[in-house]
């Protein structure tokens, strides 16, 4: 036994040893560096111009690749950011459902399931107006024509004549000679939008079930704790404002869809319920909406009635009622803390439209909330308190 104790106190004075000389050696590199950080002088970099401008040209450069990548793959991009959109906004459902006990599957399955049962409904009640529409399209393109004539005669700077829409490229023959070719646009048109239907309803579904997956990956990217808290601040935020704004402005706009149907029922308009459809959706396109609506309503009223004081009046209630709604009552209910900048909704509003046509329009409001919602949370800054006096 003081045999082997003796070998064990052999092998441990070179161990000892090593170490001794490591935590030196250690100790002399880091008293050497700090005298070197102190002797050093720290010298700025200075950027002339031409560095600072080649910074920017490349990320330029790299906004407009993006730009492009975003544009060429939208068929593809636009059922998938729409599927986001919809799912951060039925995720205060989702988050009543799980507390529930559902499972997330079933959530996710039933979620999504009603949403394609509203999207069925929708194209049920608009499929019969518009096969109609459409089947009567040179007649109400004739009607149209020979009640606005006699008001655009009298505008002699445009040069219009009853002549103008019987020759030339917009003549009626000419239309209905290529009602092949647009027939033959539409049909091929479907193709990708069953293809984009298929890939937003499989997104919203997979989405909606990874939703608390997915979750806890985008948090669990960052280190830090105060960054793990502002993505949780953050993603909270934002499906809170999509799904309390979007589920106010449903209801809100319902009730605009059956004041419509009621002015275009006692205006005399055709199909009024297809018109408080159409004054329903077009509500969530701020700017562009109200003012497609109103000429649409112009123009259908000119071509119901004689008298222009008549036909004017179904657009001139809309619209009124339109402004009240979104000046007063829309106000009021979501509060001064979500508001946007006009303007800036109407340059989102533009540059959407220009990437993604028809859907991107639709689309600008909620990326407009994401962006202020995701700004608003990062460069939050605590309210100074007032001073109480002594």
């Amino acid at each position: 036994m003081d045999i082997a104790k003796g070998i064990s106190k052999q092998e441990r004075k070179p161990a000892a040893e090593r170490e001794r000389r490591s935590s030196d050696w250690v100790d002399t590199l880091r008293a050497d560096t700090e005298q070197l950080d102190k002797s050093t002088p720290v010298r700025s970099v200075e950027k002339s111009g031409l560095d600072i401008a080649a910074a920017w040209a490349l990320i330029g450069i790299f906004l407009v690749l993006t730009l492009a990548a975003v544009y060429m793959m939208s068929i593809i991009l636009i059922p998938v950011t729409l599927a986001v959109v919809v799912g951060m906004i039925l995720g205060l459902a989702a988050e009543r459902l799980s507390k529930l006990g559902v499972p997330r599957v079933l959530n996710a399955v039933l979620l999504s399931s009603a949403v394609a049962l509203v999207i069925f409904l929708f194209v049920n009640a608009l499929a019969g107006p518009l096969a109609r529409l459409a089947q009567e399209g040179p007649d109400v393109f004739q009607r149209t024509i020979d009640r606005l004539m006699p008001y655009l005669e009298r505008i002699k700077w445009l040069h219009i004549t009853s002549q103008t829409f019987e020759s030339g490229p917009m003549s009626i023959s000419v239309l209905l000679e290529n009602t092949g070719n647009v027939l033959h646009l539409v049909t091929n048109s479907l193709t990708p939008a069953i293809v984009q239907g298929l890939i937003f309803f499989a997104a919203l579904l997979l989405f909606l079930a990874g939703r608390t997956n997915l979750r806890k990956t985008i948090i669990l990217t960052f280190s830090r704790r105060t960054s793990r808290l502002a993505t949780i601040r953050i993603i909270n935020a934002v499906e809170q404002v999509l799904g309390f704004y979007f589920a106010t402005a449903a209801l809100i706009y319902a009730g605009l869809g059956v004041i419509m149907t009621i002015i275009a029922y006692v205006g005399g308009l055709s199909a009024p319920i297809l018109w408080g459809v159409f004054a329903f959706l077009s509500s969530f396109v701020p700017f562009v909406g109200i003012a497609t609506m109103t000429i649409a309503l112009a123009i259908a009223g000119i071509i119901t009635h004689d008298d222009i004081i008549f036909a004017l009046a179904p657009a001139v209630a809309f619209f009124s009622v339109h402004l009240a709604v979104e000046n007063l009552v829309f106000p009021a209910v979501m509060g001064r803390q979500w508001e946007l900048n006009p303007f800036v909704v109407f340059l989102a509003i533009i540059f959407w439209t220009w990437m993604w046509g028809a859907v991107g329009a639709m689309l600008a409001l909620p990326l407009s909330l994401v962006v202020m919602t995701v700004v608003n949370e990062l460069f939050f800054e605590e309210k100074v308190q007032p001073q109480l006096p002594e």
